[in-house]
């Protein structure tokens, strides 16, 4: 049963003639009788009372009116939704980011954006740095959007990955602020929240920050996560000292919940990257890398 067929019997219950329902139609009253004799025919019975002034519904497609409309609803929500996902499919961008990106900077970014297309569909993948890479790798993703060190090519081949700097950061320790305070001057062992080492800022750590700490201070680590949302959280709370991206710390820093201990204790610069695979992209994915270049 098509969609126009429905419409037509609904316009014909609603104006209560064949020619006022073909005005609604936007169809010759010939034309429109046609089709409806064409409706009957594929059905095999009068839908319609014609011998009644004006036009009624027969009993049996009277008792049917609802369906019809309900019908007639369901299926033109069926057609947008269908051209609505082809639009979606089309306008589509996978954008693979690391956790510790995914919740401040990306919104930042995609606010931030000029020229943001309204009809450009970004779906986000979450992951650690090796998932988003691996990502990219295997064409899940568009984009991958990631933390890495300044100067540093790390795994990533330039011949068929295209990488550029889209932002910056700093990784920096933060602690409690009334311990810290109270603190100040007599803490000789740094309670501290680790990283494992086979994630991003595990290698950041054993690399850029614990070689530079002031032989008088003893890094003792007293949780390990491979979260920065919650090192933050553990650091707030006086669990231990955490070194997280500027970014995550901001909001408890400026509410007095964190101290920025950078002044006494290393810290280091971060890159916010783009990559993306060389070759051919979708016109969606096209766009949203130029906009990458003029965020």
């Amino acid at each position: 049963m098509r969609l126009e067929w429905l419409e037509d019997i609904l316009a014909i219950a609603e104006t209560g003639s064949f020619s006022g329902a073909a005005e609604r139609r936007r169809l010759t009253q010939s034309a429109f009788s046609r089709r409806v004799q064409q409706i009957e025919g594929y059905i095999g019975v009068e839908l319609f009372d014609r011998g009644h002034k004006p036009i009624r519904m027969r009993p049996t497609t009277l008792a049917q009116s609802e369906q019809i409309a309900q019908l007639t609803l369901g299926l033109r929500q069926l057609v947008v939704d269908l051209r609505r996902g082809e639009r979606l499919s089309s306008n589509k961008v996978v954008v693979a980011c690391q956790h510790s990106l995914t919740t401040v900077r990306l919104p930042q970014l995609l606010r931030d954006m000029p020229e943001q297309a309204d009809d450009v569909y970004i779906r986000l993948r979450s992951a650690n740095l090796d998932e988003c890479t691996g990502l990219l790798l295997s064409r899940q993703a568009d984009i991958a959007i990631v933390f890495r060190l300044p100067n540093e090519a790390g795994d990533f081949n330039d011949d068929f990955i295209e990488v550029i700097v889209i932002g910056s950061d700093r990784f920096l320790p933060v602690f409690n602020a009334p311990l810290a305070l109270a603190g100040q001057g007599g803490l000789r062992e740094i309670p501290a929240i680790a990283y494992p080492s086979e994630v991003f800022f595990g290698s950041v750590m054993e690399r850029r920050i614990l070689p530079h700490l002031d032989p008088a201070h003893v890094y003792v680590p007293k949780v390990e996560t491979a979260l920065t949302l919650a090192a933050v959280e553990m650091a707030a709370a006086g669990v231990g000292v955490a070194w997280v991206p500027a970014s995550l710390a901001r909001g408890h820093i400026e509410a007095g919940r964190l101290i920025d201990l950078s002044s006494a204790l290393p810290a280091c610069d971060l890159d916010i990257s783009a990559m993306r695979l060389e070759g051919s992209a979708s016109q969606a994915a096209e766009g949203f890398w130029e906009r990458l270049l003029k965020a």
